[in-house]
């Protein structure tokens, strides 16, 4: 799979507040091809002074054993081969750009041919929530991408959000502003992208729908032929 990454080093007085801020040494993006862009990609230093990457996270609704939240990735790498292929060429970067003090690149192929994919789509419908669908993005079996969903917009319209985090910052409307973690670049790749997520969803709901009436019929005519057998002859 052709891809780039570039990384920059964090500065001690520009290292962030929060969760591994103290381990925080720098920040990596992701570039699939030249169509898609995954930001936030965290180099953190363990406590025995070692590098490693930890991927763009969220926090689930899941506790663990001592009630702590647990969090998990917005999107990894799917296969170990791939996964340290990676993280190398992430590390890689992210020491040429401190030594170098500036942003560096790397980039594993040479090509402008848009990355393959396949999308996985569920529909999915909660009471007060304009989401009718959770899809999972795979590029070329080798990464993986959750947490895109399916939105029921004005006029039932369907559009797609991909999976986002909380800034600092707030609008006009004094309302909290959200930065994707990772999203299409060019036009040409959004429109293929968000087209086979939708049509993924519409097959998929209409699947779901034709299962549940076969369901419901199934049901119905169980029922009347056990009414028909309790009827006694007169």
């Amino acid at each position: 799979m052709k891809y780039s990454i570039r990384a920059n080093e964090i500065k001690g007085n520009e290292r962030q507040q929060g969760e591994n801020a103290s381990h925080l040494r720098g920040f990596a993006t992701l570039i699939i091809g030249n169509d898609f862009k995954i930001s936030n990609i965290a180099i953190l230093e363990s406590n025995e002074g070692k590098l490693f990457v930890s991927m763009p996270r969220y926090k689930s609704s899941d506790k663990d054993e001592k009630g702590a939240n647990v969090y998990k990735d917005v999107c990894n790498p799917i296969t170990k081969e791939f996964r340290e292929e990676l993280y190398d060429n992430i590390l890689e970067a992210f020491e040429k750009a401190k030594y170098a003090d500036k942003t560096e690149e790397v980039k594993s192929q040479e090509g402008t041919e848009m990355p393959g994919f396949s999308v996985s789509v569920t529909p999915f419908e909660r009471e007060g929530s304009n989401i009718q669908g959770l899809a999972r993005i795979y590029f070329e079996d080798c990464f993986i991408v959750n947490n895109v969903s399916i939105l029921q917009g004005k006029e039932e319209s369907l559009f797609v959000a991909m999976p986002s985090y909380r800034t600092k910052q707030v609008d006009e409307n004094q309302k909290a502003v959200y930065q994707d973690v990772c999203y299409p670049v060019t036009k040409e790749f959004r429109e293929k992208l968000y087209g086979e997520l939708i049509s993924s969803y519409q097959e998929a709901k209409d699947k779901l729908e034709t299962a549940t009436q076969v369901q419901v019929q199934g049901s119905v005519a169980v029922s009347v032929g056990q009414q028909e057998r309790e009827t006694p002859f007169r």
